[in-house]
């Protein structure tokens, strides 16, 4: 089977199910964004010089894979996903991303005002992926405010991994010296 399969060449997509929608509906730039954000972390992690981010980001990722799937479904078509198996957004996602939050505080990287991207390749990379995480979670937002999302969890998790994002690229600007990005 080819890659090609010219079903897109009327601009819809298909969901799961079998559902049809234009490639620009609100559903699709939800999870295209986190799909951009999923390869922004794959780039953070090919660039990490750090054990302690390249060790931790394939967890995130496979846990976007899921939120992708999930944000794909329909809300009348969701009862569905779940009885067939696959997993939605929890609250024990979010609080495996909170521990890493309060494990990096703890190793005295913290929030300090503005950052200035581009201390290393590899801080740079994570704030790509924080900002396209930004944009994963206004479009998942809208999704909300339309009535299309039925699980808020997935707007607490981006929001949640985002502030992570956020403390990786500080934690790689430190191990490399006095990181020269950071605004008071």
């Amino acid at each position: 089977m080819s890659i090609v399969t010219r079903t897109g060449d009327d601009g819809t997509t298909a969901l799961m199910y079998g559902r049809r929608v234009p490639k620009n509906h609100p559903r699709v730039e939800a999870y295209g964004a986190t799909d951009e954000l999923n390869a922004a972390l794959g780039l953070a992690r090919a660039t990490a010089n750090e054990n302690f981010i390249r060790e931790r980001l394939p967890a995130i990722q496979k846990d976007l894979v899921g939120l992708m799937g999930e944000l794909a479904v329909l809300p009348e078509d969701l009862p569905r996903y779940v009885k067939d198996g696959y997993s939605v957004v929890t609250p024990g996602m979010t609080a495996k991303l909170d521990a890493l939050v309060r494990e990096i505080e703890a190793q005295g990287v913290s929030f300090k005002g503005w950052a200035t991207p581009g201390d290393t390749l590899n801080s740079a990379a994570l704030d790509m992926a924080r900002t396209v995480c930004r944009r994963a979670e206004r479009c998942v937002c809208t999704l909300k405010e339309t009535g299309e999302l039925k699980n808020a969890e997935i707007i607490i998790y981006l929001n949640r991994l985002s502030d992570l994002l956020w403390l990786l690229a500080r934690q790689a600007e430190s191990k490399n010296g006095p990181a020269t990005g950071l605004r008071a």
